[in-house]
């Protein structure tokens, strides 16, 4: 019973952490300064 408390603390903890990770990482686009978006234009397909 131990363990399975254990086990699933870490558990718990991996996946809060993955989780506040990827709203971090979400929040912050990694984009350099020097990209700019692109006009939209006239497309002649």
């Amino acid at each position: 019973m131990g363990s399975f408390l254990i086990f699933s603390i870490i558990a718990f903890l991996a996946i809060v952490g993955n989780a506040l990770l990827l709203l971090r990482t979400a929040r912050k686009p990694k984009l350099p300064e020097t990209v700019r978006p692109r006009p939209w234009g006239d497309d002649e397909d």
